[in-house]
């Protein structure tokens, strides 16, 4: 198989020099944390929603969410959702002032012997799915609050941390038009002093987490949405809120250079794509390498070693869209002439945390920024513990928390 042509993701290897509230809020500030009800095991990426209105975030990578409700909403009910789990509401007079816990209990359905929605042929099912893009997402323009993270680590360190609050004009699945971001705030800031003289930077920001959408940018995954180059097979179906789901697994038949595989969650009874995770395999790390790296030092060798990604997708009034997406890259540094490579990972991920239908668009073009952005650093916004205001961001597991507390006593 040829190097294919494109990848939601780009990085851009650079050498660098070593470098020595008063007011009453309008809103209130709801903390829990999501584990398993039996192993008591923290429960990562799980939907939490405020029923029938717009404001939602996930659980971390430890369980842990914030959810900000605007103080009118006193009598709201807060729903907790993940794949294969029995959904849970909670009236907000539930939550205590420390984090509330959460448990959730895993489907005991036996979803296999349902027969209504027994399905045998998965290619077809697929084929469906992307048939009925119109009809199952949603069908006019939107405006999205988005909050976007980005983590750069070498080995265990975080070395670089960069977070945004975006407007995203989202565009209807049939529409041949772009969808455009543009940066309401943000914040970044790298550790040079950790970097040993070389940087990675992501190009694209909260782009490369958009393209992640698998029903609106299939040809990231599906290269022409030429399904006959995969081969896919049913698995146990599952329930994700409260709904019979197919899981579908995929490969791709040429496997000579890099080639994906994964899982496709599809609703039985809309064929809906509710939730995707996949990987790129990596067989052969020179050409694969072409796919990611934008530009990087001659005296370098860098090759992927781990590519990851997930996308989920939220439902309103019958009407799916892009949700929340997470990716993880792991790249090797090998250097001239040194006994020792580097190690970097980067994660980053983007949830829709509100979201409005419109008609015309308020934003000038300059407003928006461009898809091969590289976030600049600005730590300005560290020295505000309230920085984010009432936007609802993803809870930040202790380690970014730690890498957050550093960089606030370095601005002392």
């Amino acid at each position: 198989m040829e190097t294919k042509p494109y990848t939601p993701i780009l990085v851009i290897f650079i050498f660098i020099l070593s470098m020595t509230v008063s007011a009453q809020e309008d809103f209130k500030s709801y903390r829990g944390f999501v584990i398993n009800e039996v192993t008591e095991e923290p429960i990562t990426a799980a939907k939490v929603e405020v029923k029938n209105h717009d404001f939602s975030t996930v659980t971390n990578k430890e369980g842990e969410f914030t959810l900000k409700i605007p103080r009118k909403l006193t009598n709201a009910v807060i729903t907790i959702s993940y794949l294969g789990y029995e959904n849970k509401s909670l009236h907000l007079r539930n939550f205590n002032e420390e984090r509330t816990r959460i448990e959730l209990l895993e489907s005991s359905e036996k979803l296999s012997e349902v027969n209504l929605y027994q399905i045998k042929d998965a290619l077809s099912l697929v084929k469906n799915c992307f048939s009925k893009r119109g009809e199952n997402y949603m069908d006019n323009s939107m405006v999205m609050t988005g909050f976007y993270r980005e983590t750069i680590q070498i080995g265990r360190r975080n070395v670089s941390l960069s977070e945004a609050v975006v407007k995203i004009h989202k565009e209807p699945y049939t529409s041949n038009k772009k969808d455009r971001v543009s940066i309401f705030k943000a914040r970044k800031n790298t550790d040079y002093s950790r970097l040993d003289t070389l940087a990675l930077k992501l190009r694209g920001g909260p782009y490369s987490s958009l393209y992640l959408d698998v029903m609106e940018y299939p040809e990231f995954l599906f290269e022409d949405e030429q399904l006959s180059n995969y081969t896919f097979s049913l698995d146990e179906p599952t329930s994700i809120n409260n709904r019979y789901v197919h899981q579908i697994n995929f490969e791709e038949n040429v496997k000579n250079n890099s080639w994906y595989s994964g899982t496709l969650y599809i609703d039985a009874a809309t064929s809906t794509l509710l939730k995707a995770n996949y990987k790129l395999n990596i067989e052969n790390r020179k050409l694969a390498a072409k796919m990611f790296v934008h530009r990087k030092p001659g005296s370098v060798k860098v090759y992927p070693e781990q590519i990851e990604y997930k996308v989920d997708y939220f439902e309103k009034n019958g009407k799916w869209y892009y949700g929340h997406s997470s990716a993880m890259l792991e790249f090797v540094v090998n250097w001239k002439k040194k006994l020792f490579n580097s190690r970097f990972i980067l994660n980053n991920e983007m949830i829709v945390t509100n979201r409005e239908e419109t008609t015309k668009n308020n934003l000038k073009k300059s407003n928006y920024i461009k898809p091969s952005i590289v976030m600049a650093d600005d730590v300005s916004g560290f020295r505000d513990s309230n920085f984010w205001g009432s936007s609802n961001i993803i809870e930040p597991e202790k380690s970014i928390q730690n890498a957050i507390e550093k960089i606030r006593k370095k601005l002392d």
